[in-house]
C-alpha cells in the first residue's frame, strides 16, 4: 500500500514555507523506497511511484506528468548504460528534459532523478498558472484537457504546435501537445475528448520562431471532459465506465474475481497502489474496492468514475396523466418507487411502454436486501438515453438493425449517425468512451429536439423547444441547468411529456 500521508505534508509544509527543493526529492525518494544515489534507472513501479508522488504535491494531475516523461524520454529513462544522465543536442537533461532552468542545480539535475521530476512538474505547473495562455472552461486542475495549453507551453508556444495546421485547418498531430496526450489515451488507458479548435483562433507564420498569437483567451467548451483518477477517497463510491476484470491484487497477473459490469457502483476501501510486478510498464494504478456483495478486489483506476449522485432533486411540477394503455408492470413492486415523487407516474408510464426498465434483484443500498429497484436518481450516460430515445422513435429500427462489431454501443450510434443526432460518442477508439460517460441534461435536449426536428438544432433553440411546448417549467438556459448531468427520472418525465402533447 503506497505510504502517501508522510509525502503529503511534507508537499504542505513545502507550499506554504518553500521547503528547500533538496529536502522535499529525498523525501519522495524515500517514499517511493529509491536509492538516489544509484545512478541507474528504477523499475517501472518506483518510477510510477516517484512521478506520481510529486505530481500529487503539486496538485497537477499524474496522468500527465506521466505522459511528459514518457514523451520526454522514450520508456521513462534517465540514465544511459554508463550511469550517466541522458542530456539531448539542444541541453535537455534527463528524464523531463530540463533545459536551461533558472534556480536548479545543473549537476543534481543529472545526477538525482527526483530532483529532476520536481523540476518538471514544477515548470508545468508554472505554465498551467501563467495568465497569456488561453484558458478552458475556467481552468480546474483536476480535469486533464484543461491542462492542454500549460503542456503546449512546456515544450513551446511555436507554430510547431499549433492545434491546427495553419494552411490546411487540419489536426495538428504532431503537435507537442496533442502527442503527450495520445500517450495519456494509450498507456492510461484514459480516452480523451478531443477539443474542437479552429484555424482563425492562431496567428502565426510558418516560416517564423515567433511564438503564436492567441485569438480566443478563454474557451467554454460543453464536452465531457476528464477528471484525473487520482482523487478518489476511501469510503467513496464510483463507477465503472466499462466491463472490467476485477483482481484478487494489484496486477494483471493476479486471478480474476470476476467482471465488473459497466456502471457497476463500488466503494473505495482504501489509497491507490501501484503495479505489484516491478517489470510491467503500467502508468495507472490500482483501487481496492468493494462490490455491494461485499467482495473486496482491485480495479485499474482508469476504468472509474465519480459515482452518480444519490441526491433526491428538488420535485418539479408534471401535467396530470391518464392510467397507462400499454403492459401490465406494477411499479409499486419496486422497493424504491415512491408515490408521492414528481416521477411516479413518468415511470409508470415508461415502464409500461418498454422505454425503460428496472434493476432486478440487486442490493438496495437502503436496506442491504436483494430487490427490484428503479433507482430514478442513477445518472445516464449518452448510450443509455440513445437507448431509451431509439425505443421510443424507432423501435422497429433499433430491433431490426445488426451491429457491426462487438461494441455495446455500435447499433445506437449507428442509427444517431443515420440520424444526424449530435452525439458526443461515436464507435471508434477515441470516442467510444465518451459513450460511457454521464450525459448532461443540455446534450440531452439537443439529441432530442434534433430528433423531433429531424434536423440537428444548437443546444439553445433545443432547450427553447422544450420551454415553448410544456416539456420544462424552467425560464431560462441558467435555470435550466444543462451542465448537470441527467437522471433517470428527468428521462422519463421528458418522454412522458412529450407523448401528452404530441401524441395524445
Amino acid at each position: 500500500m503506497k505510504p502517501l500521508i508522510s509525502v503529503i505534508a511534507v508537499g504542505s509544509l513545502f507550499l506554504s514555507i518553500n521547503i528547500d527543493k533538496n529536502v522535499l526529492a529525498n523525501n519522495i525518494a524515500n517514499t517511493c523506497k529509491y536509492n538516489s544515489a544509484s545512478k541507474v534507472n528504477p523499475d517501472y513501479s518506483t518510477m510510477n511511484c516517484l512521478l506520481t508522488e510529486t505530481a500529487l504535491i503539486y496538485d497537477v494531475p499524474p496522468e500527465i506528468v506521466k505522459a511528459i516523461a514518457e514523451g520526454e524520454s522514450g520508456n521513462w529513462r534517465h540514465f544511459d548504460r554508463n550511469g550517466e544522465a541522458i542530456v539531448t543536442a539542444d541541453n535537455g537533461i534527463g528524464i523531463m528534459q530540463i533545459t536551461n532552468q533558472v534556480g536548479y542545480n545543473q549537476d543534481r539535475l543529472k545526477s538525482d532523478i527526483v530532483y529532476n521530476i520536481q523540476a518538471g512538474v514544477e515548470t508545468l505547473d508554472d505554465m498551467f498558472k501563467r495568465k497569456d495562455l488561453p484558458s478552458i472552461n475556467g481552468g480546474k486542475r483536476d480535469v486533464l484537457e484543461h491542462w492542454y495549453f500549460a503542456i503546449m507551453a512546456y515544450n513551446g508556444t511555436k507554430p510547431a504546435n499549433s492545434p491546427i495546421v495553419q494552411a490546411s485547418g487540419e489536426r495538428n498531430i504532431n503537435a507537442y501537445q496533442e502527442k503527450i496526450l495520445g500517450i495519456i489515451n494509450k498507456l492510461e488507458l484514459i480516452n480523451l475528448t478531443e477539443l474542437p479548435f479552429s484555424r482563425e483562433q492562431f496567428q502565426y507564420d510558418s516560416n517564423s520562431r515567433e511564438n503564436i498569437k492567441f485569438s480566443t483567451m478563454n474557451y467554454d467548451f460543453d464536452l465531457p471532459l476528464t477528471k484525473s483518477k487520482y482523487f478518489f477517497e476511501t469510503n467513496q463510491k464510483v463507477s465503472t465506465i466499462t466491463n472490467v476484470t476485477f483482481r484478487t491484487r494489484p496486477t494483471t497477473d493476479s486471478p480474476s474475481l470476476g467482471t465488473l459490469r459497466e456502471g457497476e457502483i463500488v466503494t473505495i476501501t482504501g489509497p491507490f497502489e501501484y503495479e505489484k510486478v516491478s517489470t510491467k510498464k503500467n502508468h495507472f494504478v490500482w483501487y481496492p474496492v468493494k462490490r455491494s456483495d461485499g467482495t473486496e478486489g482491485y480495479v485499474a483506476s482508469s476504468y472509474l468514475n465519480s459515482s452518480t449522485s444519490t441526491r433526491t432533486p428538488t420535485p418539479t411540477p408534471t401535467p396530470s396523466v391518464t392510467p397507462p394503455t400499454k403492459g401490465n408492470v406494477d411499479v409499486s413492486k419496486f422497493a424504491d418507487y415512491d408515490a408521492n415523487q414528481y416521477w411516479a407516474e413518468d415511470f409508470k408510464w415508461a415502464v409500461n411502454i418498454g422505454i425503460i426498465s428496472g434493476y432486478p434483484n440487486v442490493k438496495n443500498p437502503s436496506t442491504g436486501k436483494y430487490e427490484n429497484l428503479l433507482k430514478p436518481y442513477t445518472n445516464l450516460t449518452e448510450n443509455q438515453m440513445l437507448s431509451i430515445l431509439l425505443r421510443y422513435f424507432k423501435p422497429s429500427e433499433l430491433a431490426s438493425t445488426i451491429a457491426n462489431t462487438s461494441w455495446y454501443g455500435d447499433v445506437n450510434y449507428q442509427l444517431a449517425t443515420k440520424y444526424s443526432l449530435p452525439v458526443l460518442g461515436a464507435n471508434t477508439t477515441s470516442k467510444q468512451a465518451i459513450a460511457g460517460k454521464d450525459i448532461t441534461r443540455g446534450n440531452f435536449a439537443r439529441i432530442f429536439a434534433s430528433m423531433h426536428y429531424g434536423k440537428t438544432v444548437s443546444q439553445s433553440e433545443a432547450i427553447k423547444f422544450l420551454r415553448d411546448n410544456g416539456l420544462t417549467t424552467t425560464k431560462t438556459n441558467e435555470e435550466f441547468k444543462p451542465n448537470d448531468s441527467l437522471t433517470r427520472a428527468h428521462t422519463v418525465a421528458f418522454f412522458h411529456r412529450y407523448e401528452q402533447i404530441f401524441n395524445n
